[in-house]
């Protein structure tokens, strides 16, 4: 086997000189998006700036799946906006890219349920009759190394939608879950005031809700039942089911 080796020199998205230290010598560069959702959009910019500046030759970049590609990040708001702005940067920088917009993660999925569902028995979200085609962090992340270790430039230039195999909703995990605990799990969508008064009555802390509602409610609008065969073509393999994963979570034994 040929040999690879991964360089990973540190730098701040905040601070440009440490990102111009930390891309020379790089031939192709993964931004994974920062956690910052006011100023993640400049810091991206930030990040393209320094990689052209020290003769980056691609940038693989991980998005996020939505149905409207809209520049006020529509039904996300800033969630998305920063992705927009990213996207838009990538291609205007003349360096190569390859866009990866992924669905939601399948390992958020206890996460978005809470730790609650243990003792209510019920997944109490307003994301209506929405689906999701959930995929897991780890098989993303293999699908970007992949890319970035191919020398084919089959993918240079393209926008890939990384989804799991199948879009379920809450209703299906809650039967899935039912089926590996033997419990019986229900899904409740409230309307979207009653749960932002559920959570505040709950002594959730006060981002939580707003939170859950703006992504619960995208999941109703659609923003992520698209489904693409382009993770699986990319792993050479089926994308790890949501139900598999879920035994590895709630499984009694």
């Amino acid at each position: 086997m040929k040999k690879r080796v991964l360089v990973l020199p540190s730098g701040d998205y905040n601070d440009l000189a440490s990102l111009q230290e930390a891309t020379k010598g790089i031939d192709t560069l993964i931004l994974v998006s920062g956690n910052d959702l006011e100023h993640r959009a400049n810091q991206h910019v930030r990040v393209i700036r320094a990689a052209k500046e020290n003769g980056v030759k691609k940038i693989i970049y991980y998005s996020l799946q939505r149905k409207d590609d809209q520049p006020d990040g529509g039904l996300l708001g800033n969630k998305t906006v920063a992705h927009y702005i990213t996207e838009n940067a990538l291609i205007a920088s003349g360096m190569i890219y390859v866009i990866l917009q992924v669905s939601l993660y399948t390992d958020m999925i206890p996460q978005y349920a809470g730790q609650q569902i243990q003792q209510t028995k019920t997944i109490y979200l307003p994301a209506e009759d929405g689906k999701v085609a959930y995929a897991l962090r780890s098989e993303l992340g293999e699908a970007g190394a992949i890319i970035a270790l191919d020398e084919t430039g089959k993918y240079d230039n393209k926008f890939i939608e990384l989804t799991g195999s199948e879009a379920i909703s809450w209703t299906t995990i809650a039967t899935m879950i039912s089926a590996i605990t033997g419990d019986k799990y229900k899904y409740v969508s409230p309307e979207v005031n009653e749960f932002l008064e559920t959570m505040k009555t709950n002594g959730t802390p006060a981002w939580m809700g707003p939170a859950l509602k703006e992504m619960q409610q995208a999941v109703a609008h659609g923003e992520f039942t698209k489904v693409t065969d382009d993770l699986e073509s990319i792993l050479g393999r089926k994308p790890e089911t949501v139900m598999n994963f879920l035994i590895t979570v709630y499984s009694k034994s």
